[in-house]
């Protein structure tokens, strides 16, 4: 199983706002350090920028959450129909 760094299903990650906040960030913190001279920092947040814009900007694609079903909504749903069938005389 690929570990991953960043869920892109979280509900966190949703609004867009929220993922160009988080990509400039990294963006702009490569800058910083590359203007400051270290080459290491530079390239680590290069990275993170490169990371964290494929992940929540390229190939996000967000969940449908009324598509997810919970084990407790699929009981409910199972019951309801036997319920609604059953018929007083």
């Amino acid at each position: 199983m690929m570990l991953k760094f960043i869920d892109p299903d979280h509900p966190f990650y949703r609004p867009l706002w929220v993922r160009l906040v988080i990509v400039g960030f990294t963006s702009g913190w490569t800058v910083v350090e590359f203007m400051n001279g270290n080459e290491m920092w530079g390239y680590i947040f290069l990275a993170m920028a490169a990371y964290t814009g494929a992940a929540l900007l390229v190939f996000y694609k967000p969940k449908d959450p009324a598509a997810e079903v919970t084990p407790a909504a699929e009981e409910a749903e199972a019951k309801a129909p036997a319920e609604t069938d059953r018929k007083d005389g």
